[in-house]
């Protein structure tokens, strides 16, 4: 693992588990939480039987996990049947659309847990947003570089699956969100649309935008007034930390400066919610006609975005989604045995079993901390427990420290000054000398 300062015109961001993808640029391959790519998987898709081991161009490529895929999908189908639930009852009517964005999982997502449980359909839909494929205001880096991308591709090709799997399917648009969400609920006469709430600037202006759409619509309804209003609401909840926002014992804006105290504080005074159990089937599907607004649409390839394939030629290369999240967590945990010896050997840099190397997997939500949590403490009852079985609870705790400090100072955590305002010397622009020090040219 490895922490990075990240100054960036974009609001998306991990701070303590910003993960390096292997590439020509490392700032054309920052994995961040925001960028997200889809493609259609109806039948199986031209990624998904991509063999995997020839995105390895040498001996010093780890891919991450190293299970096959039928150890994945069996890991991934045990941990199902664990988290499911054959009593669950649903008590809504109507349809219901859920809003994936940095939520790819469908264990433990609470937006789609009331989206099931407010309706009598839900319509899975993921926005393929072209302001993701932009540059940076400074010095023009594109914000989705090639393997970043196709890591993101095999998010979406993994949470399709599974969405079949349990009676959905994942409706894939083009555009942006404020725009295609609004034509959706309106052609589904959807009643909510239900998403995670995110942080920072650009998400929030995205979030006001698709409220303000919704807003504009109007439902033809047959229930009355005042149990569903005329236009579609927006209904966002909270899903990305291991504590939850509303059990904190003070508010997010003013949380301590000070992780100590942040910990202190949440270990004595907080309580980690369960995860959200899974019904039997999350179907069914909304019976509307979609044909108005594209149909199921699909997914560009990485060429298409006008990016080239690339070879992962050192360090890690991870594969995408939830199941390769949870075999990932099954490797580490229960089969590789290396969850007791974690804060031994955690700082080490080669190799993919130093760490857990949960951090895609947790930034782009194909794995939720409070499922992580869970199995630490179902390893600890089952096996041990020790520092090191803590201590990727401490780490996580770190991870809920600045996903909640991004709350309390917003966008002066990507300007130079920083939260602080720290005064500095005018940073210099030039390209020339940048480049140099970008590729080890100092001398």
């Amino acid at each position: 693992m490895m922490t990075v300062k990240l100054f960036s015109s974009s609001s998306s961001f991990h701070l303590k588990f910003l993960t390096f993808f292997s590439s020509k640029s490392t700032l054309n391959s920052l994995f961040s939480t925001n960028i997200l790519l889809s493609y259609n998987i109806q039948i199986m898709s031209s990624a998904s039987k991509f063999d995997q081991n020839s995105r390895l161009s040498s001996p010093k490529s780890y891919l991450v996990p190293s299970l096959n895929s039928d150890e994945i999908d069996r890991i991934t189908d045990e941990t199902f049947r664990r988290y499911t639930l054959s009593s669950m009852k649903r008590k809504g009517v109507g349809v219901a659309i859920v809003w994936f964005r940095n939520d790819l999982r469908i264990l433990d997502n609470e937006a789609l847990y009331r989206a099931w449980m407010s309706s009598e359909a839900v319509l899975p839909v993921y926005c393929v947003d072209p302001r993701l494929f932009e540059t940076t205001h400074y010095f023009g880096f594109p914000k989705t570089g090639a393997l970043r991308a196709q890591y993101l591709i095999e998010c979406l090709d993994d949470l399709k699956k599974n969405l079949m799997k349990h009676g959905l399917n994942l409706l894939i648009q083009h555009g942006k969100p404020e725009d295609i969400l609004p034509s959706i609920a309106k052609a589904s006469g959807a009643h909510t649309v239900y998403a995670h709430i995110e942080t920072c600037s650009e998400e929030l202006r995205v979030e006001r935008g698709v409220r303000a759409g919704l807003q504009k619509v109007r439902r033809q309804t047959q229930e009355p007034r005042g149990k569903n209003p005329l236009s579609p609401k927006l209904e966002l909840v909270w899903g990305s930390t291991m504590y939850h926002t509303d059990d904190l014992p003070f508010p997010p804006t003013e949380l301590p400066d000070v992780y100590t105290q942040f910990r202190k504080s949440v270990e004595s005074k907080c309580k980690i919610r369960s995860c959200f159990k899974l019904p039997t089937s999350l179907g069914p599907l909304p019976c509307c006609d979609l044909d108005e607004i594209g149909g199921w649409g699909c997914v560009p390839s990485v060429d298409d975005l006008g990016l080239h394939h690339e070879k992962v030629n050192m360090g890690m290369c991870f594969r995408g989604g939830e199941s390769a999240a949870l075999s990932r967590l099954n490797e580490y945990f229960w089969r590789k045995d290396l969850l007791r010896v974690y804060k031994e050997t955690r700082n080490g840099m080669l190799g993919p079993d130093y760490s857990t190397k949960f951090s895609p997997w947790l930034a782009s939500g194909c794995i939720s901390p409070r499922l992580v949590y869970e199995e630490v403490k179902r390893y600890e009852k089952e096996r041990q427990a020790n520092d090191s079985t803590y201590w990727v609870l401490f780490e996580l705790i770190w991870r809920d420290y600045f996903r909640f400090l991004s709350v309390k100072y917003v966008n002066s955590l990507f300007q130079i000054g920083g939260p602080r305002k720290v005064e500095s010397k005018k940073w210099s622009q030039d390209r020339v000398l940048f480049e140099s020090w970008r590729e080890g040219r100092t001398g």
